[in-house]
């Protein structure tokens, strides 16, 4: 399964600014911030901001996804580009300064950042994306019915999916180890259904938690000899240090089944992945629609992708390293996203 072709679209014209801002200094929604699109029939130049929680893959590639349907849609923007580098701190003042510099909408990226702006305006339309569970995170009140000032795309991953790829690639398996960061709920909520779907396989498992990203080489590394692989959901720990998950799990013969393809390409096995870049898009939709439709995020129901519509990604430097065969993933359509 190819990543465009599964994909609604294919993301072939260029994004507007967005890595020359990425971590631009707090400028207001209007001031020293990227410019976008120059179409739009009202006239009207809205003021975006986008508050990211941290730098990987996923993340980035859903804001080039929320970028690119903006451009698409031919409206006139000005967008403040901020990264809290996963500080819980800098994502309230972010937040603070975005509802204080009068943006139209923001974009919030993770639940964290989604909290964070959540708790500064209950005024200012919100659009979250890369946020696996919109109300048991309390950001709404029903996922079918959110009922307040914020909406958006969630990235509720297909687990049993991802479980049963990790019974095809690893049948021999007895115990799996359960790796993710105790600061991200979305993860708990991840990792219990993996539970389920271990339990249903018969296949053993032990949670392996950290607290921060200086916890997971010293957490992974105490996993070797107690389990046979390591399954890890989308955890935005984990995955901005996924290069030291791989590190030493792959040295120690320990294959890990990831939440999504950019923990695949940096050192990961293999993966049932959504397409980031495709949430953001559609969350990009969702803006478009509340700033020039005026439709109400209050009744917009929270978007999610279908397991049909994820990619099977796999990493044959990893599977070679571990002696692992994944020629099935290549003949069933799965990609190699190794480098």
């Amino acid at each position: 399964m190819d990543r465009t072709t599964l994909s609604r679209r294919s993301f072939t014209k260029g994004l507007a600014g967005v890595g020359a801002v990425a971590l631009a200094g707090l400028a207001g929604c209007g001031g020293e911030a990227a410019s976008g699109s120059t179409g739009g029939a009202s006239g009207t130049t809205y003021k975006i901001g986008v508050l990211q929680l941290t730098e990987h893959t996923a993340l980035d590639a859903a804001n080039d996804g929320f970028v690119k349907a903006l451009d698409d849609s031919g409206i006139s923007y000005d967008i403040d580009q901020q990264n809290a580098q996963n500080d819980q701190s800098a994502c309230q003042t972010i937040a603070s300064t975005l509802v204080n510099n009068g943006c139209d909408l923001i974009l919030a990226i993770a639940t964290p950042a989604a909290q964070a702006v959540a708790g500064a305006t209950s005024d200012i339309p919100i659009v979250g994306t890369a946020i696996t569970d919109f109300a048991a995170s309390g950001l709404v009140e029903d996922n079918d019915a959110p009922g307040g000032n914020l909406t958006g795309t969630s990235d509720m991953n297909p687990v049993a999916d991802q479980i049963a790829l990790l019974q095809q690639l690893l049948p021999d398996a007895q115990t799996v180890g359960l790796l993710y960061c105790t600061a991200e709920s979305n993860s708990d909520i991840q990792v219990s259904l993996a539970e389920e779907a271990l339990d249903g396989a018969g296949i053993g498992h032990e949670r392996f938690t950290v607290s921060s990203s200086n916890e997971i080489q010293q957490v992974v590394e105490s996993m070797v000899g107690k389990v046979d692989a390591i399954y890890t959901p989308t955890d935005n720990t984990i995955a901005a240090g996924m290069t030291t998950v791989a590190m030493v799990a792959n040295e120690n013969g320990l294959p890990t089944i990831c939440g999504e393809v950019g923990m695949v390409e940096n050192g990961g096995l293999a993966s049932v992945s959504i397409n980031y870049e495709e949430l953001g898009y559609r969350a990009g939709e969702m803006a478009v629609q509340i700033l020039t439709e005026g439709a109400d995020p209050a009744e917009m129901p929270i978007e999610t992708m279908s397991a049909d519509e994820c990619d099977l990604v796999y990493n044959q430097q990893t599977a070679d390293s571990l002696g692992v065969d994944v020629s099935a993933l290549a003949d069933e359509g799965g990609q190699d996203v190794s480098a």
